[in-house]
């Protein structure tokens, strides 16, 4: 039986979009907002997968609990979702919507602006799409405020202050998600001590399958896809609860398992780095070197 191949279509700007919804065009041809409930019941049901050639941020209320990657969040209120341009997207059929909004920015409008220059440090637009952020009815205003602003701003008669002041109440917006997505992290410390310990229990185990030559050196997105999460939300989660990212975590147990080879067998450095699962063992020295201060030949003749 042939596997169905899920169509595509590719949406450049919002005003492709609004083109595709049949809806009259955006007041802003680079910032808009539609009602969540619209935006689904326009949504072409034969088309499975979208790719935006801008941001998203969807408020959405769920009826019944939002499934997190295979785990389930109790934050009932409100969920917002991010994406970045060229991500894939789809509607979710599992999940019925009770009220919400979407708000979409073109990247050319916060070209050469603070914010623009700083949209990769905002990490929740590199989450999968089905990581959100929870957010209480209190918390839920505040964001809806900044909202409320920007498309406030973009129905007056457009000025020479018009995009200094929307994108003024985009940073804002973005700076309450990143303190409201902070707290998430938090007040689920319980379930994220759980994943930390998962992962770090998955790393010891990698460095120690005997077919590690083979395998090679892990990559972030191996220990993201085993603990049903993203490889984003993976490291912001360790950075914030051991000050380490995914990467730093994998490089130090690389350098244990490295020095303790050095200390404990007569293997050559090519041996041991070839062990360790590195195609080349510059790549290895400059590594072990980087991050003990010493080549490992220096390191093995201290001890």
């Amino acid at each position: 039986m042939k596997r169905s191949v899920p169509s595509y279509i590719d949406l450049e700007s919002i005003s492709d979009l609004y083109d595709l919804l049949q809806c009259p065009p955006p007041r802003h041809p680079l910032v808009s907002l539609i009602d969540q409930a619209e935006f689904y019941a326009r949504c072409p049901r034969e088309v499975a997968l979208y790719r935006f050639g801008f941001y998203t941020i969807s408020c959405k209320k769920f009826k019944g609990l939002l499934h997190y990657g295979k785990s389930r969040y109790d934050f009932k209120e409100g969920s917002l979702l991010f994406t970045a341009p060229g991500q894939v997207i789809g509607p979710g059929a599992d999940v019925t919507i009770d009220e919400g909004w979407v708000l979409f920015i073109h990247p050319d409008l916060l070209h050469g602006t603070g914010p623009g220059r700083r949209m990769h440090e905002y990490s929740f637009f590199q989450y999968e799409v089905n990581e959100a952020l929870h957010v209480s009815e209190e918390e839920k205003q505040v964001i809806k405020d900044c909202v409320d602003k920007i498309v406030r701003e973009y129905n007056q008669h457009i000025d020479k202050h018009t995009q200094s002041v929307i994108v003024s109440n985009i940073e804002l917006l973005l700076n309450y998600c990143n303190r409201f997505y902070d707290r998430q992290f938090y007040t689920r410390s319980r379930v994220n001590a759980d994943v930390v310990q998962q992962f770090e229990r998955l790393l010891k185990e990698y460095f120690s399958r005997p077919d590690l030559v083979e395998a090679g050196l892990p990559a972030v997105s191996y220990f993201a896809s085993r603990l049903n999460l993203s490889a984003g939300y993976l490291s912001d989660l360790l950075q914030r609860f051991t000050g380490k990212t995914t990467q730093e975590h994998i490089h130090l147990e690389l350098i244990e398992k490295a020095k303790s080879l050095l200390w404990s067998t007569e293997k050559s450095i090519s041996e041991i780095a070839y062990e360790l699962g590195f195609e080349h063992p510059s790549h290895f020295t400059k590594l072990f070197k980087a991050k003990t201060g010493k080549p490992p030949s220096g390191f093995r003749h201290l001890n």
